[in-house]
Order: C-alpha cells, then structure tokens, then sequence
C-alpha cells in the first residue's frame, strides 16, 4: 500500500535550522509516522535545512523569491506530494489546498499568532503576557493553513505551563520539545485522513472519536 508523500516546508536559517524536519524523517523511519517524506523545501540555499537534508539522503528544494501562488503550485505538482507540513517555514502561503496543508506554531493560537509572530518572537511575547498576569500557560498549536497567517482551524493544542523563572529561552526550549514530541504523531493523523476539514468552513473539522485537541504537560 503506498504510503502518503508529505513535503516538508522549512525555512530554517543560513546557518542552522530544521530540527522538526529531522525529527518527522526519523520518526517516519520508526513508523511513528506512517509516511514518505518527498522531500524538504527551504528559503535558504545552503543553510542548515540543506545541511540535515543532505544528511538524511532527502531531495532538497531551494524556493527563492518570489513566494507567489505559481511558485507554490509549481513545486507542489512536481513533488507528487499528496500532503505539505510547514515546520518552521516563515513565509505566507498561497496557492497550496488548504485542506492538505499544516502547520505547526510554537505558541497559544489564536492570540500569539500572526505575521512576525515566530520563533523567539513568540516566546518574549508569552513571557511579556506571563508577566502581566495574563496567562500561565504556552502551547505548541497545529493548524490547517490558510491565506492569512495562523487563522486556518486548530486541531492540536499541547499547554505547556510557565514556571516561575522561565525566560523566553527556557520556554521555548520546554516547547520546542514538545513539538518533537507530538508533531510526528498528530501528522500521522492528518496524512491518514483522521483528522480532516474541507479547506473553507472551519466548522467541518472532524477529528477522532474521543480525540481532544486541547492537552496539558501539567
């Protein structure tokens, strides 16, 4: 039975980067993942994506600019992906099927989402509501992907408590883990069609029976 093809979007950076991509091709080999990874696409010509994707024997795609919907769909036919996981890929999406196409976003959606809000830049941001006595909890939120960035339904939300002490590093080191941890699990579910919306009303997201999109390491 063919396995489905996922293409992993991963912007990284010049010199590092694309941890989560690592992590979804081993998991795939350990069959946590029941999937093909196609291949990873990246911003960076060289950087570390590119470093970890020649190291695990996966075709590399370099995407320059522009980052226009022919683009998009262009690399997406010549994939033969039937899938495309965003992991750290920072640029705004066009042209992709909605319903086949997530992301995975390292902090509480939808109010720690938007264009900027990545990386490090999420982390200050929770800390920052943290200390004002906003919240008490990050998370690591899975989503489908819209035009519009970090608005396409949420199917996965893992709450990550802040402790007293954290710093935006501790924190998004504790949720980076996390993500490790569950992305390769809840795309499994995606790929295999568990989890499903039909790319336009978010209120036809359906989800397992007894699954729970809202879970707590505390």
């Amino acid at each position: 039975m063919r396995k489905p093809r996922i293409l992993v979007f991963a912007s990284g950076s010049a010199t590092g980067g694309g941890s989560g991509f690592e992590n979804l091709v081993k998991q795939a080999h350990e069959q946590v993942l029941d999937a093909h990874i196609a291949a990873v696409v990246s911003n960076h010509e060289h950087g570390g994506v590119r470093q970890r994707a020649d190291k695990l024997k996966v075709p590399f795609i370099h995407f320059p600019r522009p980052w226009s919907w022919d683009a998009y769909r262009r690399i997406a036919e010549d994939s033969g992906a039937d899938f495309f996981a965003l992991s750290g890929w920072l640029k705004l999406v066009l042209g992709l099927d909605p319903a086949l196409t997530f992301n995975i976003h390292p902090g509480p959606l939808p109010d720690f989402g938007g264009e900027g809000m990545y990386g490090h830049h999420v982390h200050e941001a929770v800390m920052e509501a943290y200390g004002r006595g906003e919240i008490s909890f990050s998370a690591v939120c899975m989503h489908f992907v819209t035009a519009e960035y970090d608005r396409g339904p949420i199917f996965f939300r893992y709450k990550v408590k802040i402790e007293d002490g954290n710093t935006p590093d501790t924190i998004g080191n504790r949720v980076n883990q996390c993500e490790h941890r569950w992305q390769p699990e809840i795309t499994n579910l995606v790929v295999h069609r568990e989890i499903t919306w039909d790319g336009d009303d978010p209120k036809s997201l359906r989800t397992p029976d007894g699954y729970k999109i809202v879970r707590s390491d505390s």
